[in-house]
Parts: C-alpha cells; sequence; structure tokens
C-alpha cells in the first residue's frame, strides 16, 4: 500500500520534479505536513479530490471578463456554462435570488458590497476585530476602516455574546447605512432575523459574512441569513470545503450593482478554473454526507469544548454552538502564542486570538482559537477529540517538560496513523 501511494505522489508531482524540483519539493513537505497536524485551525479545511481537480483543470487557462452570454472575449461559451452551473447551485444550495460566483476571496466579497452600496466616509456598524469580527470589518488598516466610517459592537462582559439591545441601542444612535452581522471567531449561533429587524428600524441595509458558518448553514443546521438580508458574502473554503475563494448571494434588487463592483468595479478576468471548483463544492454540499459531515462538525466541536472546560480551560461564551471555541487562557498563565507554539510542538495546529477585552496585544493574545471542520473531514468523532483534548491540556500545563512534549507528540502522530490524508496523492 504505501509502495502504492509514493508511486501515485511520484506521478503527481512527475512535471514538476522535472520542471522545479525545489517547488515540487516544498509541496511534498507541506502534504507531509498536512498528514502529520491534527488541523484544528477553524477557518481551514480538507478539500474534496473533485475540487482540488477541478481548481488544477485546463481552465485556468481561459480568459472571460465578463459574466455569461455577456464576455469581452471570445472563445467562452464552455466556461459560460461552467459558470452557470455554479450560480445555480448555489442559488439551490441557500434558496437565493441572485449570486456572484467571481470574487476571488471573503474579503473581495465584502469590498464588493461595500463599493456597491455604499459612498465613501459612510457610516457602519459591525463587529470588533477582537471580540470576534474581521479585518474587513473595519479594522483601521484595513481598506474598510480607511475608506468608511465604522462603528464597532462587541460582545457582553458577563456572557461573551452578542448584546442585541445594545447593538438597536447603537444603531439608533449612529443611524448607520449598512450594518455588517458576521464574525471570524464567534462560538455561539447568531439572531440574523434580530439584526433585521435592527436594520430595518433604522432605515440601513443588512449584510451578513457566513463565511465561517455557511458549510453549517447549507446543511440548515444554523439560522439562514439569506431570507432576512440584503447581502450575503461567504468564503468556500471553510466549512464549505470548497476552494480558497469567495461569493457574494444578495436580493434581486442589488443584483446590477454587485454584478457591476465586483466587474468592471474591482476584478479583471474571474479565474475560471476556481469557479469550477466552486461548482463541484456547491454539487458536494447538497448531499446527506455533507449535512451528515457538517452535524459532526456541531457534535465534535461541543465535545471537545466539554472536555477542556473539564479540564480547567475557560471558554469565551461558555461553549459553543458551532464549529469553533475560544479559549481565554488567562487563569493557566499561558498567553496566545504560547499555546499555538506549544501546540505545534506536539503536532496540533491552533491560532492565537485575541479574547474580548484582551489586554495583551496581537501579536501576542490571550486565547487561541480552536475548530473541527478539518478534523471532522479526516474522520475524527468523539473519541478521538477527547484524545485531542487530553494531548492540549497536557501540553498547556504550567508544569510539562520537554520530555513530556516529546511524548504528548507520539501519541499524537499515533492518533493520526488511523486517519490517512490525501491517499492518492
Amino acid at each position: 500500500m504505501k509502495q502504492a501511494e509514493s508511486k501515485t505522489q511520484a506521478d503527481f508531482l512527475a512535471p514538476l520534479k522535472v520542471a522545479d524540483p525545489e517547488l515540487a519539493g516544498l509541496i511534498k513537505d507541506e502534504l507531509k505536513r498536512q498528514r502529520h497536524t491534527v488541523e484544528l485551525i477553524a477557518s481551514e479545511n480538507f478539500t474534496s479530490r473533485a475540487v482540488l481537480e477541478a481548481a488544477s483543470s485546463i481552465l485556468t487557462n481561459k480568459y472571460a471578463e465578463g459574466y455569461p452570454q455577456a464576455r469581452y472575449y471570445g472563445g467562452c461559451e464552455v466556461v459560460d456554462q461552467v459558470e452557470t452551473l455554479a450560480i445555480d447551485r448555489c442559488k439551490a444550495l441557500f434558496g437565493a435570488e441572485h449570486v456572484n460566483v467571481q470574487p476571488h476571496s471573503g474579503s473581495s466579497a465584502n469590498q464588493a458590497v461595500y463599493f456597491a452600496d455604499l459612498a465613501l466616509g459612510d457610516s457602519v456598524l459591525a463587529m470588533k476585530l477582537d471580540h470576534g469580527g474581521h479585518l474587513s470589518h473595519g479594522l483601521k488598516v484595513n481598506f474598510s476602516g480607511r475608506f468608511y466610517h465604522f462603528h464597532s459592537y462587541g460582545l457582553d462582559r458577563e456572557t461573551g455574546r452578542l448584546d442585541y439591545d445594545e447593538i438597536e441601542r447603537l444603531a439608533k444612535e449612529l443611524q448607520p447605512v449598512l450594518i455588517v452581522a458576521g464574525a471570524s471567531a464567534y462560538p455561539r449561533q447568531i439572531d440574523f432575523e434580530r439584526f433585521a429587524a435592527i436594520a430595518k428600524n433604522v432605515g440601513a441595509r443588512l449584510m451578513v459574512d457566513m463565511a465561517h458558518i455557511a458549510g453549517l448553514i447549507g446543511a440548515g443546521l444554523h439560522p439562514d441569513p439569506v431570507a432576512p438580508s440584503d447581502y450575503v458574502t461567504t468564503t468556500t473554503h471553510k466549512t464549505l470545503a470548497g476552494p480558497r475563494s469567495g461569493v457574494i448571494i444578495c436580493k434581486g434588487k442589488h443584483a446590477t450593482g454587485i454584478d457591476k463592483a465586483i466587474f468592471p468595479g474591482l476584478q479583471g478576468g474571474p479565474l475560471m478554473h476556481i469557479i469550477a471548483a466552486k461548482a463541484a463544492c456547491f454539487k458536494l454540499a447538497d448531499t446527506p454526507e455533507f449535512r451528515e459531515r457538517q452535524k459532526q462538525t456541531i457534535d465534535n466541536a461541543a465535545c471537545l469544548a466539554r472536555c477542556l472546560q473539564d479540564g480547567g480551560i475557560n471558554l469565551v461564551s461558555g461553549g459553543t454552538d458551532n464549529h469553533l471555541m475560544l479559549a481565554d487562557l488567562t487563569n493557566i498563565g499561558v498567553t496566545g502564542i504560547e499555546a499555538e507554539n506549544r501546540l505545534e510542538d506536539v503536532g496540533i495546529t491552533v491560532n492565537k486570538n485575541a479574547v474580548p477585552y484582551d489586554e495583551l496585544p496581537p501579536t501576542v493574545t490571550s486565547g487561541i482559537r480552536l475548530g473541527t471542520p478539518a478534523v471532522t473531514t479526516r474522520g475524527f468523532r468523539e473519541p478521538e477529540m477527547e484524545q485531542i483534548a487530553e494531548i492540549i491540556l497536557a501540553a498547556l500545563s504550567p508544569h510539562v517538560t520537554a520530555t513530556e512534549i516529546q511524548g504528548l507528540r507520539k501519541k499524537t502522530d499515533k492518533l493520526l496513523a488511523g486517519f490517512p490524508l490525501y491517499p492518492h496523492l
């Protein structure tokens, strides 16, 4: 079996090994890293072979500025069908009136909504970065914070949850043109209907960034943002397990503005090979197997959260409703960067993350963010999550020794051996 896998891998990389052995070696190194790591970064996943093949297809050769049946290049009759397929599948998956599948990323999708809906300097209300928001939700050094006047709402200090009454108070006081809901590190379900009511009450439009929870939403395991919102943006590579890219969903009345914002407003030629990979992703997401995996993702997160709490780790909001959790390590005397590095030593990848009202700088932080999409895709269930929690708790002990770290790494390797990753490569 190992010989067959090695031969397949050699065949797969053979052309690149000839043309660029240095790069081929780095790709092989990254494959090895992924195979020998428990991936708990909440924004990462392992995409399918179908998506990988579409993303690496000859569609990368085709320029297709414009939209289906309205291109600025000839020879687009096939890629028109590819893009239309991706659009139709996304519409069906999320019950959307209009979909644009051309954004290169989630940030590009957010930028296009702002470009279509706002004038320079317009007022926007969004979630604070250090409370779980995203860079493109108004960080001062980001394009969003430089071009528009962002105001922030955060989490309740006691509960670690969104305070909708406070958000409504801020909206009435600030009268934003746009309200942004959605987060990159919020472990609880979001009440999009309440956000929509707040926006309507102050005459604002509502944009939801569902990048992290799109797979859960597509599987019917999280409240729907599409119906109550003017705009919904998402990545396709997190819980959706597709290619690294973005999508915009909007009401039909906003379709022309969104399409013009993407092209010719912000982008030129779309990445047709990535759009094909999105089409494959949306097809796979509309299956019973995908919905079961999303349910297991949530179950795995709940199990990991419970085990970590039982071991003395504090979680923001006291747990999780979705695929991620945010651990506040203040009480155990370990910083976020220390925890990230120590866990990497034992073969577990997480990211340092600010916690609400964090007093440490973003390069250090008081917490870590953990998520279960990638390990669930790999096949882990609750028994494996319990083992992962044991390794994490031991690694973050203030008294852990170098010898114990080496022993924990061996436990991680033993666990991973039962869950091979990309055996076809």
